[in-house]
């Protein structure tokens, strides 16, 4: 560890523990995004794309784009050895290409080479002494090259240092050209020291690993800066909504409250004889392009003040999208940048297909294939080309080493059970258990030993099929001579390891204890073990003896053809709980995540589309009001959020304490107890109860505050207290001491029974969102919205809900989901 991040070991909380002894170097691999940086991909985060920059910068064949001819550099020597090819006695002619069909005069070149010192000049295929340089036409493409040299090929080592000598001044004359001209039969070769075509001259330098990386600008696609995507502002953004006229706001940002923007709308709308009352879907198309992108015609924008002055401007309207493009690129404000993206949708880039490389990078190939086609395969397919790649001579020495190493990569990530994924997938879009998965076979091919591995839950996300993979992959590091310590609650994973420890026997203050360790056996053994029952088959999650019949209302989704899925159509029932399941990467999330959510929440939530949907239609919305997702995403992002916040708890708890007798004394109203404003909060930490230390090149690290201890308010604010508890103590509380703390209070009681419904009755109140697991945060929001009134007519939309759950808690959650399947429709992903 560096010295810069020493610095901060002492002002983090330690561990409540006495001793530990025979722990050697540790390594925790947590379930958290890789990264947030769209330029950050699998093949990157892996260090795969890494190799395979240096496989195809080492033996890689450059292309042209034009003309499908393999470029070729060639040294002196080998153009030397080439021309020496020729019959002895043969009379050539060496020129230096300068202009190569391009048009114009070309007078500056004539009078370059004149200085020179030469004597004749080839132009449009005729020689011509340099005093007799033609005239030429300015609007027609021209050839001219220099004659630098005319010699017969003999083969004494005079004539062969004074061909090396020519050959060198055409290079240097030409940027890297040569032409060889066969006096006896007319045909003429070229030849270049760059990479470059004979036919075009194009040409590229020599290749090197930067080359083939998209955040470089040697490497990257100019278009879309090496993101592989472009943003853009497009109608359907900008238009909120097509039933509702401009003069009611159709159009975000150019309603009445935005006065000059409102007021060329209404001078456009004279110019061109259309109302703006009218609802936007009724007008016709021209009207819509000349509103979105811009008049023809200038318009009189003149304007009269109170005063009488009065303004004369004629102008072109600019349109609604070349506007906000404008205002979106000269801005200067955060805020504004924020506001305008939020208009923006994105799509694959137009010049690289999504590559993210320029055009010289993607024209380099190995065997006809380029790096980016490598990249856009799975996991497994990138594995069996690499591994049927036939390579011959010197080129097979050379990728030797580099290939074995990207084989045990994608070896690694295949044993691991994240097969499906591409190289070019982006980190950001990682769930933290492929995130924990990918930095796990990163380390098993550091091939470190004597080291103490500790993993949190790394099933999490796997079919049954892949989870076998994965342990097998976690024996293999044992093997190598480490530790492996993993929090684990799938059964598989508990049967199969060597020394189990059971903690318990339930949670939060009902927890704390170890029911059991030792072999699986010990374990069974042990009676105090809810564990052990389940494993046993004593206790067993219960499955419904009776199910509901099927409904006679189904959403369909026709012809879905997102990622993997193809052209495939489903039927789900409305008002039953419907599980979606397959192996990993099978495409669950695509035809559930990436289709049915976005365009159901589209069409009933009027929420916009960040870009086009891979499918026909959807039938069947009509059966319901709304959509509502409850994923495992945090349900904030600092210190501040927490359950209490989330759940609206802490409005009645504020608003309670307001009602004290001491509150009441000193004007406190709920925004003291609040540690979003000044005032009750404390200031050195702005309520966070934490300090957060920006570590740059680490993780930020957040440490508790030395002046409120943690407890986030001031000392005048803690003295205000409800039954002897502060808002402090309060936050403190976990979900079941707080139930039999407001027992007398109904409202604060129903939001209370809901967290403790879905098992989450040891977080505590307070508890930091930067703490909470995905699971957890899930629990969090699937309890907020039981604690809502139903409208019978929602659709729910969860993201593997077991995730973190122990056999006892699923049990618990599943009548949660139940009774939230009596008052709507649920889909459990």
């Amino acid at each position: 560890m560096s010295a810069y991040a020493r610095q901060f070991l002492s002002m983090m909380e330690k561990p409540d523990v006495d001793q530990i002894d025979g722990l050697s170097p540790a390594i925790s691999i947590e379930q958290k995004a890789t990264s947030h940086n769209p330029r950050s991909t699998v093949g990157t985060v892996t260090e795969i794309y890494d190799y395979l920059r240096l496989l195809y910068a080492r033996i890689g064949s450059p292309i042209c784009p034009d003309h499908n001819e393999e470029l070729k550099a060639k040294t002196v020597t080998e153009i030397c050895d080439e021309i020496y090819k020729l019959k002895e006695g043969s009379k050539i002619m060496i020129l230096s290409p300068l202009v190569r069909g391009k048009k114009g005069e070309h007078l500056a070149i004539y009078d370059d080479l004149r200085k020179s010192g030469y004597v004749r000049v080839k132009v449009n295929g005729v020689i011509y002494p340099i005093e007799e340089f033609p005239e030429l036409e300015k609007n027609k493409k021209h050839d001219i090259s220099a004659v630098v040299d005319r010699l017969v090929i003999k083969k004494s080592e005079e004539d062969r240092s004074r061909l090396a000598e020519s050959l060198e001044t055409s290079l240097t004359l030409s940027n890297g050209l040569v032409e060889i001209e066969n006096i006896n039969d007319g045909k003429t070769e070229l030849f270049s020291s760059n990479y470059s075509c004979s036919q075009c001259g194009y040409a590229i330098a020599e290749l090197e690993p930067r080359m083939f990386s998209f955040n470089n600008p040697y490497g990257a696609c100019t278009r879309c800066d090496g993101l592989g995507v472009i943003q853009y502002f497009n109608e359907k953004r900008l238009i909120q909504d097509e039933d509702v006229s401009i003069s009611n706001g159709a159009i975000k940002g150019w309603t009445r409250r935005n006065r000059f923007y409102f007021y060329q709308l209404r001078c456009l709308a004279e110019h061109y004889n259309f109302s703006l009352t009218t609802k936007w879907k009724d007008y016709p198309q021209d009207i819509k392009d000349i509103i979105l992108w811009g008049s023809k015609d200038k318009v009189d924008f003149s304007h009269r003040f109170r005063s009488g002055s009065r303004i004369v401007r004629k102008n072109k309207f600019e349109g609604i999208i070349p506007s906000t493009e404008r205002r979106f690129k000269e801005t200067d404000s955060d805020f504004i940048r924020d506001e305008l993206s939020k208009l923006m949708s994105k799509s694959s880039c137009d010049e690289c297909n999504g590559s993210r490389l320029n055009t010289k990078s993607r024209n380099v190939f190995i065997n006809k294939t380029q790096i980016h086609t490598i990249t856009s395969m799975r996991i497994n397919e990138a594995l069996n080309f690499i591994k049927k790649m036939r390579l011959d001579g010197a080129k097979k020495k050379i990728a030797e080493k580099i290939l074995k190493e990207i084989t045990e990569r994608l070896t690694f990530l295949e044993d691991v059970g994240l097969n499906y994924l591409t190289l070019d997938r982006s980190a950001e879009t990682l769930s933290g258990g492929e995130a924990q998965r990918i930095r796990l076979a990163s380390q098993i091919g550091s091939g470190l030993v004597g080291v103490t591995y500790v993993l949190d839950e790394p099933s999490i996300g796997l079919h049954q099929r892949d989870n076998a993979k994965l342990i097998r992959t976690l024996k293999n590091l044992k093997e190598l001579g480490n530790t492996v310590i993993v929090v684990e609650h799938d059964e598989e994973a508990i049967r199969c390891a060597d020394y189990i420890i059971d903690i318990g026997p339930g949670a939060g203050k009902h927890g704390g204890e170890i029911c059991a360790h030792g072999s699986l056996d010990d374990i069974l053994s042990n009676k105090k073990s809810i564990t052990a029952q389940y494993l046993s088959g004593k206790k067993e999650i219960k499955t419904p003896k009776k199910r509901l019949p099927l409904s006679d209302k189904f959403i369909s989704i026709i012809n879905a053809h997102e990622n993997n899925l193809k052209n495939i159509s489903v039927e789900i029932p409305v008002g039953l709980f419907t599980c979606i399941t397959g192996v990993s990467g099978s495409g669950k999330s695509s035809l559930i995540n990436q289709t049915l959510l976005p365009l159901s929440s589209f069409m009933l939530n009027k929420s916009k589309l960040t870009k086009e949907i891979s499918c026909e239609k959807i039938e069947g919305l009509e059966h319901l009001d709304k959509v509502i997702s409850i994923d495992q995403s945090p349900i904030g992002r600092t210190p501040r959020s927490n359950p209490a916040t989330y759940t609206g708890l802490f409005s009645y708890i504020r608003d309670l304490l307001t009602q004290t007798i001491e509150a009441k004394s000193r004007g406190y109203k709920p925004g003291r107890f609040s540690f979003n404003v000044k005032g009750g909060r404390c200031e050195a930490c702005q309520g966070d109860g934490m300090i957060k230390v920006e570590m740059h090149f680490l993780a930020d690290v957040y440490v508790k505050c030395d002046v409120c201890d943690g407890h986030r308010y001031n000392e005048q604010t803690l003295e205000v207290k409800y039954k002897d508890k502060n808002i402090s103590d309060i936050l403190n509380m976990t979900v079941e001491e707080a139930l039999d703390f407001f027992d007398a209070l109904p409202a604060i009681k129903k939001k209370l029974i809901t967290l403790n419904d879905v098992g989450l009755g040891y977080i505590t109140l307070g508890q930091s969102a930067i703490t909470l697991s995905g699971g957890e945060a899930q629990r969090i929001k699937l309890a907020k919205e039981l604690s809502k009134r139903s409208t019978g007519k929602t659709l729910f939309v969860l993201d593997e809900p077991t995730t973190g759950l122990h056999f006892a808690d699923i049990e618990l959650l599943l009548n949660v989901l139940n009774r939230l399947r009596n008052k709507a429709t649920l889909f459990w992903l």
